[in-house]
């Protein structure tokens, strides 16, 4: 049976959902890989389309690397960009996966070479995974920003809007192509503690992501042990900020600001008061150049 939320869902994005997830400058704390590893292991997927890696790819920037089989064969695997859809039946919104290494050259031409792929599947709408970032607490809930520039898309899921100017990644060049197509696209960043670059990957900042997906997809998303690996990496960080008291004040700092954005009372001013304080601290979280920005 169709709820009015699936239908919602399908207005907007369609049955036949294309999520991407790029290593690279889109990956913080490795929270967009990650989440696009959780949705192949835990569900059965078909390689539909793989890029030659000789157009796409700087070797000396991302290397081949010597693996060896379960008989120990070794060989090179080469880096690439593969389009899976899912195997078997799939009630409800299907959700496909583009996932690999960021381009180091022709964008142009990969874009096109997805977008080509999606019109041949019928892919109906094109989600991008991404994380940057931030300067925000661990101890709190992992912020995701939602985005589109479709506006039918932000009127149907009551998502923003970016403001963002300035250089951006892959996914914005895959989001752009999508869209000039016809293809609805939505963007999802998580915002991940600058300061636990040492606890790497940061499984929850993937959950929050996975979350985001399912609620605006309408598609079934597993989670694996993200959980558990969550309350696990948020352990690992507060026993670490025990022994550091410099690190323990910053993060009290961080939770006061997130705590005035996220109150109800919380007026135009406060909000932008807490926004200068972050400035004068010289604050490196979504302003940190190099990563795309959706929030601005």
């Amino acid at each position: 049976m169709t709820t009015s939320a699936d239908a919602v869902h399908g207005s907007a994005l369609g049955r036949r959902v294309l999520v991407a997830a790029f290593e690279g400058w889109n990956d913080a704390g490795e929270a967009a890989t990650t989440a696009a590893s959780v949705l192949r292991e835990n569900g059965r997927f078909e390689s539909v389309f793989t890029v030659d890696p000789e157009l796409y790819f700087d070797y000396q920037y991302t290397r081949p690397q010597q693996v060896s089989d379960a008989a120990g064969h070794r060989s090179l695997k080469w880096p690439d960009a593969t389009i899976a859809k899912p195997g078997g039946r799939t009630r409800g919104t299907q959700l496909w996966l583009l996932t690999g290494f960021e381009p180091a050259r022709s964008w142009q031409a990969f874009c096109a070479e997805v977008v080509d792929v999606m019109l041949r599947e019928d892919v109906t709408g094109f989600v991008a995974l991404g994380s940057m970032m931030s300067d925000v607490p661990h101890t709190r809930p992992i912020s995701v920003f939602a985005g589109s520039d479709n506006e039918q898309v932000r009127t149907d899921l009551g998502i923003e809007r970016s403001t963002y100017e300035g250089p951006v990644g892959i996914l914005s060049a895959l989001a752009s192509a999508a869209e000039a197509v016809g293809i609805p696209t939505v963007g999802l960043w998580a915002s991940v503690p600058h300061y636990v670059a040492g606890h790497t990957p940061s499984p929850k900042a993937s959950l929050a992501l996975l979350d985001r997906l399912e609620e605006l997809t309408g598609a079934r998303v597993p989670r694996g042990d993200l959980a558990t690996q969550a309350a696990t990496w948020e352990a690992s960080i507060d026993a670490a900020a025990a022994d550091d008291a410099e690190m323990t004040d910053y993060i009290h700092q961080l939770e006061a600001a997130r705590d005035t954005w996220d109150s109800p009372e919380a007026s135009g001013d406060a909000i932008a008061r807490e926004f200068e304080r972050y400035l004068r601290r010289g604050g490196d979280g979504p302003a940190k150049p190099g990563r795309d920005d959706p929030r601005r």
